[in-house]
C-alpha cells in the first residue's frame, strides 16, 4: 500500500470543518469523495434537539445527585454516590468535548462558551488547556513529536523513549502494561492539575478570569460541600472515590481509541484520510457502548468528521467502512476488553524495550525509505 499525499489538518483542528475548503488534487480525492457523500446524506447537520435532551438529562441527574448528597449526610452510602458523581462528571466531559468540536450550536462562540461552562464548572477541566491539547491530537494523531497524547510522561508510548529511564520511573516503565489501570486511578488528579496550572500560568488562554472563576467554584466548592455535609473523614473518602472513578472512566474511554495503533514518524507524508483511519480504533458494542463512551467508540468516524454530532457517528460508520474497504484502507474495530488487552500488551512491550511492539506494514515502509 502506498500513501504519498501531504495534506495536514488546519491549525485549529477543533473548529475547522474538513468537509469545507478541501483542496482538489490527486492526494485528497479520496477524502473529498467521502466528505461529499457524507454531507449529501445530511449527516453533518446539527442535532440541537438531541443535545438539549442530553443536557437536560445530565442536569437533572446532577441536581438529583447533589440533593441525595445533602440528604444522606454522614452515611456510608455516600461512597456509592461518589461513584455516581464520577460517572456524571465524565458524561459532562463528553458533552463539553462535543461542544468544543462545534457539534452543538451553529455559532462557534456559543459552542466555545457552552464547552467552557460545562468543562470548567461541571467537570473541573480548563477549556483553554484541553482544546489546544486536543486540537493538536486531532491534527496529528499518533504522530511522534506532534501528538501530545503519546508524549512520554508517566507512561512511554514511543519505542526507544524508555531508554535512560532509571530509578522509580524506570521501574514503572518496565511494568507499565500491568500498571496501566492502577495509574488511571491518578488520572483525575493529573487532569485537574494541568487545567489549573494552565489557567494560572499561560497568558494565551482566552477569558482566563472566567475560566479561573468557574474552575475555582468547581474544584473548591464541591470538595467544601462534601466535607461540610459528611465531615472530614467521610468527605475525603467520598472525594477519593469520586476522583478514582472519574479518572478510570475518562482514561478507560480515551485510551482504547489510539493506544497500540500504528505510530507515524514526525516527517512522514500521509494523507488525511489514511492518517486518521489507520491510527484510530473503533469499539464495538452498539448503543450501550455509544452511551458509555459518549460516541467516542466511533473514533474513526469522529476523527474524519470532528464536527459531526456524536449521535450521527453510528449512521456514518457503514459509509466509512465500505469506503475504506473499496480502497483497501485498514479499518480497525474491536471489543472493549480486546482493546484493553491490545493496549496493555503494547505498553508492556514498549516498556521492556521492544523496538517494534506492533508490526505495521505501512510504518515499516516509511522506515525503509
Amino acid at each position: 500500500m502506498t500513501t504519498t499525499s501531504t495534506v495536514e489538518r488546519p491549525r485549529d483542528a477543533l473548529r475547522a470543518d474538513p468537509v469545507a475548503s478541501i483542496p482538489r488534487n490527486r492526494q485528497t480525492n479520496d477524502f473529498a469523495a467521502l466528505a461529499r457523500e457524507v454531507k449529501d446524506a445530511g449527516l453533518m447537520d446539527r442535532r440541537a434537539g438531541s443535545y438539549v435532551l442530553r443536557t437536560a438529562i445530565l442536569g437533572v441527574a446532577l441536581v438529583g445527585a447533589l440533593a441525595a448528597m445533602i440528604l444522606l449526610g454522614d452515611s456510608m452510602w455516600q461512597l456509592g454516590l461518589a461513584a455516581v458523581f464520577g460517572v456524571l462528571f465524565t458524561q459532562l466531559a463528553f458533552l463539553s468535548h462535543d461542544s468544543a468540536h462545534q457539534q452543538v450550536f451553529a455559532n462557534g462562540r456559543r459552542n466555545e462558551w457552552f464547552s467552557r461552562f460545562v468543562g470548567n464548572l461541571g467537570v473541573g477541566l480548563s477549556y483553554g488547556w484541553w482544546s489546544r491539547k486536543h486540537g493538536r491530537h486531532h491534527s496529528s494523531p499518533n504522530t511522534i513529536g506532534r501528538d501530545g497524547d503519546i508524549a512520554t510522561g508517566a507512561l512511554v508510548f514511543v519505542p526507544g523513549e524508555n531508554e535512560g529511564r532509571t530509578g522509580f520511573m524506570g521501574w514503572i516503565t518496565r511494568r507499565q502494561g500491568w500498571l496501566f489501570f492502577p495509574l488511571l486511578t491518578l488520572f483525575a488528579f493529573s487532569l485537574h492539575f494541568h487545567a489549573v496550572h494552565t489557567i494560572a500560568t499561560d497568558s494565551r488562554v482566552k477569558h482566563r478570569v472566567a475560566e479561573g472563576t468557574l474552575i475555582a467554584v468547581r474544584l473548591i466548592g464541591f470538595p467544601a460541600l462534601a466535607i461540610m455535609v459528611m465531615g472530614p473523614g467521610l468527605g475525603i473518602a467520598f472525594l477519593a472515590v469520586q476522583l478514582v472513578v472519574f479518572g478510570v472512566y475518562m482514561g478507560g474511554s480515551f485510551a482504547p481509541n489510539h493506544k497500540g495503533m500504528p505510530l507515524i514518524p514526525k516527517d512522514s507524508k500521509v494523507d488525511f484520510l489514511r492518517r486518521q483511519v489507520m491510527t484510530s480504533r473503533n469499539i464495538r458494542g452498539g448503543l450501550p457502548m455509544e452511551w458509555a463512551m459518549g460516541g467516542l467508540n466511533y473514533q474513526i468516524e469522529h476523527h474524519l468528521f470532528p464536527r459531526m454530532p456524536s449521535m450521527n457517528l453510528r449512521k456514518v460508520r457503514p459509509i466509512v467502512r465500505r469506503f475504506c474497504a473499496e480502497r483497501e484502507i485498514p479499518y480497525t474495530e474491536t471489543g472493549l476488553i480486546e482493546s484493553y488487552g491490545i493496549v496493555i500488551r503494547y505498553l508492556h512491550r514498549v516498556g521492556l524495550g521492544y523496538s517494534d511492539p506492533m508490526e505495521c506494514p505501512l510504518m515499516a515502509q516509511y522506515r525503509a525509505r
